[in-house]
């Protein structure tokens, strides 16, 4: 991924693309891949880096919804689940199964969810995910053996999930996006729709946030994906536009990996507030997580509530041996989720946003603006499907026939490996072959190399600190302290690479302590 490449791209053009893509979330990735495997012109544009928002701040999972289950949702849960299947053959380097304890405090309960988990393994058809099975109390303090033991008096049920990098497939998705011939920037804010002489949505205006200098873009079809922000431009589009989205916030606290050593993470099948808990081994750590907070605007960095992050210090206490407390947590995340309200709620954000749909929704607007919103990461590859076909329906695009059902994701490999660069790993290796000094781990709490920070400017598009520490590494998102004390470091490799001043560092280190605020936990 080049950025002045696809900047001339743009400059050059002279012909409409078909589709330009607003927003650079998993969402908007997704549908900017699924339109240029198909043989589609394509331009997507994000205001701050890919995966800024909600898209890098997921729990993590590839998953079905155990919690959608609950509610009846069958129709979503089977769609998920298979669509967890299609993106772990697509991303074997990235996404992978891994074990879910259901601890159980009676004899109905473990019968109830061991029933409840036949439904879902037979919803899932064939899959290369384990089926579930129970677990006696014995077992289940082997395989999750910090729990509590009272919490597995009756055992428990074992089933299995898909756990990935988010904000790494993200990347990959982006980076295949690219391999069939789309044009990707990021740091490239839309700042208005342009309309024709009969209205309708022609293309876009955007600024450039690295040099401040605006560009038009034509355009045959106009997608909105900015998640959580979707109104903003659909209010720009028709000033009348009833808004559409409640956004929830979810919280994520980040442990070390003694409170859960083990290879198996554990449900909190019902917690206080009726949700479903999660703790979950992540990359050399646990992440717990999440709330479901309403808020009354979206912003691009929320903050954690006291009272969110004491929840989930508490509910882990409650299953595990050793109760965490504040001092224990490495880093804090939060997301922003685009629930989709009912027509009825009006413009208040006030209820139970847990019930609010997370399947997704698409709009077209009069002037033939198309909105995509609600989902989630499982179900990305069929909503940008859902997306394009709407938008070859709207304005009679014509395409290959081609398919992303069975796409194999940039970096893809059947190889066992830890790496989550797939067979992009060879070339970093060629890297520190050429500059052994890029080998170096640049700290010791932190399996990042001088070369992955050279690798995200030079392939990836990490044009600051924080694009490299937290989405291109997942330094801020594990530990925040650790990610502090090498951003010098990190900030002169970059400038280096880009050619950047001792001013441009200064700069970067500053706005980076900034953001790197949001993921401190307050003392």
């Amino acid at each position: 991924m080049n950025r002045e490449k696809f900047l001339n791209e743009v400059h050059d053009r002279r012909e409409p693309f078909d589709i330009v893509v607003i927003g650079g979330g998993a969402t908007g990735v997704g549908v900017a891949l699924d339109a240029a495997v198909r043989g589609l012109s394509v331009l997507l544009l994000e205001q701050s880096d890919f995966g800024k928002g909600t898209s890098s701040r997921s729990t993590k999972l590839i998953h079905g919804g155990v919690r959608y289950l609950q509610q009846g949702n069958i129709s979503l849960v089977r769609d998920s689940l298979h669509e967890r299947s299609r993106l772990q053959a697509n991303a074997p380097h990235l996404v992978h199964p891994l074990p879910f304890l259901v601890p159980c405090e009676s004899l109905w309960q473990r019968f109830m969810m061991r029933t409840g988990f036949i439904l879902y393994d037979l919803l899932a058809g064939k899959s290369k995910f384990p089926r579930a099975y129970g677990a006696s109390s014995e077992r289940a303090k082997q395989i999750a053996s910090t729990i509590q033991p009272r919490r597995v008096r009756w055992g428990g049920v074992v089933y299995h999930d898909g756990q990935f990098d988010d904000a790494r497939l993200l990347i990959h998705m982006a980076m295949t996006a690219v391999d069939h011939g789309a044009c990707v920037l990021n740091a490239a804010k839309v700042t208005g729709l342009r309309h024709d002489d009969e209205g309708r949505v022609c293309g876009v205006t955007f600024e450039d946030q690295q040099n401040g200098l605006s560009r038009d873009v034509e355009a045959r079809c106009v997608i909105n994906a900015t998640g959580p922000f979707c109104d903003a431009i659909r209010r720009s589009d028709d000033a009348s536009a009833e808004p559409i989205i409640a956004p929830s916030q979810g919280v994520h606290i980040v442990l070390p990996r003694e409170f859960l050593p083990d290879d198996t993470a554990i449900i909190v099948p019902k917690t206080s507030d009726g949700r479903v808990l999660f703790l979950i081994p992540w990359h050399g750590h646990v992440v717990v997580g999440t709330t479901d907070t309403p808020i009354e605007h979206a912003t691009l960095e929320p903050t954690a509530q006291r009272d969110e992050i004491e929840f989930l210090l508490r509910t882990a206490g409650d299953y595990l041996t050793r109760v965490p407390s504040r001092d224990d947590c490495l880093s804090v995340f939060v997301g922003i989720r685009p629930l989709v309200r009912p027509p009825s709620r009006g413009s208040g954000t006030k209820g139970d946003t847990k019930s609010l749909s997370r399947d997704h929704t698409i709009l077209v607007s009069k002037t033939g603006l198309i909105t995509i919103t609600g989902g989630k990461w499982t179900t990305v590859r069929h909503m940008g499907e859902d997306c394009v076909d709407r938008a070859v329906e709207l304005v009679g695009l014509k395409t290959n026939g081609k398919s992303t059902v069975q796409l194999a994701l940039h970096g893809a490999s059947d190889a066992p490996s830890d790496c989550v660069y797939g067979t992009d790993e060879a070339f970093i290796e060629q890297l520190i072959a050429a500059s052994p000094e890029l080998g170096r781990q640049l700290h010791e709490d932190l399996p990042i190399r001088a070369a992955e920070v050279v690798w995200a400017v030079r392939r990836e598009m990490a044009l600051t600190v924080e694009d490299v520490l937290a989405r291109r590494t997942r330094a801020m998102f594990l530990n925040i302290q650790a990610a502090k004390s090498i951003a010098p470091d990190v900030a002169r490799l970059m400038s280096m690479e880009l050619g950047h001043d001792q001013a441009w560092q200064d700069q970067q280190l500053a706005d980076f302590q900034t953001t790197a605020a949001h993921f401190e936990l307050a003392r």
